[in-house]
């Protein structure tokens, strides 16, 4: 049988180092996306938005239409 350290597992038997491993691989984190959003300013993004920007506008602004 392998010995393990018992900090390496949750209360519940999860591989800690396992998650982190797997976590790793998997490409980026919500937060990186975010980030990566936030610095590209979100440019040539409008194709994929159904948002009528002129109507964001106008609540904004307080007028109705």
């Amino acid at each position: 049988m392998t010995e393990y350290n018992e900090d390496q597992f949750t209360s519940v038997g999860t591989d800690i180092d396992e998650v982190k491993r797997k976590n790793a691989e998997a490409g980026l984190s919500y937060n990186e996306v975010k980030k990566l959003l936030a610095q590209s300013g979100g440019v040539g993004t409008a194709i994929y938005s159904d948002t009528n920007k002129e109507e964001v506008k106008q609540q904004i602004h307080g007028k109705k239409q």
